[in-house]
């Protein structure tokens, strides 16, 4: 569905089961559920010297409420797990293999998902990047060499690094599960 979206971005969503998948989102992000990356976002943006713009108007007192209390059971949730997954790693009840020190497992399931972060991340940048000029893409050198490795000749380099992203994304988090999962 993916290559279909880089090929196709408005017949992408033009299907009963894409609705579908878009209510499912909607519920997600209703929920509060990945809150926690608006609180990033704000850190970053705040760190960056710059402000989030937004076409939506500010927040009331209400909106403020629900919004900072989702980001707060969000950042409560992913501390949460955070503490089970290292509670477990720690405790070496993993189904790593035997001799791998426990320091090893930790860095490697940080290092995995700090690549499946930036996988994720260059997803959202090149279908950005789709959207602007050609003069403003040639306006920087690294912008100008990934543009054409992605809308080049062939056409064909978006398409293939979404196929190779999920491929990597998929083995990583098969790594992470595999082997910092403890059996019941």
């Amino acid at each position: 569905t993916q290559v279909t979206a880089s090929y196709c971005m408005l017949d992408y969503s033009d299907s009963y089961f894409q609705t579908v998948t878009l209510y499912v989102t909607m519920a997600i992000e209703a929920s509060g559920l990945l809150h926690a990356s608006y609180l990033v976002q704000m850190l970053v943006t705040r760190l960056n010297g710059s402000q989030v713009e937004s076409n939506e108007p500010p927040r009331n007192w209400w909106q403020n409420i629900l919004f900072w209390g989702r980001v707060a059971l969000s950042v409560a949730l992913l501390v949460f797990a955070f503490f089970v997954t290292l509670t477990a790693l720690f405790e070496g009840k993993t189904t790593a293999w035997k001799g791998i020190p426990k320091v090893v497992l930790i860095v490697m399931l940080f290092a995995l998902m700090a690549i499946v972060g930036m996988l994720e991340g260059m997803q959202i940048a090149f279908f950005a990047v789709s959207r602007i000029t050609e003069k403003e893409r040639k306006s920087n050198l690294w912008a100008r060499w990934s543009c054409d490795l992605l809308f080049g000749n062939t056409g064909l380099g978006l398409p293939g690094f979404l196929i190779g992203r999920q491929l990597c994304v998929a083995a990583c988090f098969f790594w992470d599960c595999t082997h910092n999962y403890h059996p019941c």
